[in-house]
């Protein structure tokens, strides 16, 4: 009796884990660059002495959808999208790089180029990004970016800088508990080299790849689930209780 309930009870443990995935992609539903988390499950069989006959019902973090998300056009000089397989470069609360998609920028008051996180954009040589007072701004196909400084004429646009936007395969990424992309390849913890070419489109916004009405359907399903489980659970108590008794009626 205990193998039911102990498959029943580490099956309705997945599904709260994966239930938690759905909510957390629900809520960034209109968070721009947000790539929806994949959850799955799968059966594991408990190592140790004797018959291996118990089976647990694990929860399996299988990372993230990285199909591009819908385009947006915003007109605002500072928003950009990226191509498809492009990460724009940022410095993570630790002081290491990280990678993300959400081109939502913006200056703070002393001119720095933060993400719409406030994590620092890191310029093409890996430094914190600082953008001198200006009237305008543009930002090129391959990430330069390019001022009219404040009083002065069109003619002396100048070249400030260039963000990093890098190349990296979708499997080599890990999103961490920050929600910032790391690099796990083989050289990891080493700077990937700039992306060459068109790597981005200024003045729109890649919107969020999560499918709102395939989450709630999910987490209906999910629902259902978790209480067909718990009905196991409870059924299995009650077929316990049910022949405890009828041992002390046969003693």
């Amino acid at each position: 009796m205990d193998k039911s309930l102990y498959v029943a009870m580490t099956g309705a443990r997945a599904t709260l884990q994966a239930q938690g995935t759905v909510s957390h992609n629900l809520a960034n539903v209109d968070t721009a660059g947000f790539k929806a988390a994949l959850a799955n499950t799968q059966a594991f069989r408990i190592p140790g002495a004797g018959f291996p006959s118990r089976i647990d019902a694990m929860h399996v973090d299988q990372g993230f959808d990285a199909r591009v998300g819908a385009q947006r056009i915003t007109g605002n000089a500072l928003d950009v999208s990226l191509r498809d397989g492009r990460w724009l470069e940022v410095q993570a609360p630790d002081g290491g790089r990280a990678y993300t998609r959400a081109g939502e920028l913006s200056l703070t008051p002393n001119g720095q180029l933060v993400s719409n996180g406030g994590h620092p954009v890191l310029d093409q040589n890996g430094n914190p990004m600082a953008i001198p007072p200006h009237q305008s701004l543009e930002i090129g196909s391959d990430g330069t970016i390019s001022i009219v400084p404040q009083g002065e004429g069109p003619q002396t646009q100048a070249i400030v800088g260039r963000m990093r936007v890098v190349e990296v395969p979708r499997e080599r990424l890990e999103r961490g508990l920050d929600g910032l992309m790391r690099d796990t390849g083989a050289t990891a913890g080493e700077p990937l080299p700039q992306a060459v070419g068109h790597s981005l489109a200024s003045g729109a916004l890649e919107g969020s790849n999560v499918d709102a009405a395939g989450a709630l359907v999910q987490m209906i399903q999910l629902q259902r689930q978790f209480e067909m489980q718990v009905k196991v659970i409870r059924h299995g108590d009650e077929n316990a209780q049910s022949a405890n008794s009828l041992l002390r009626l046969g003693g």
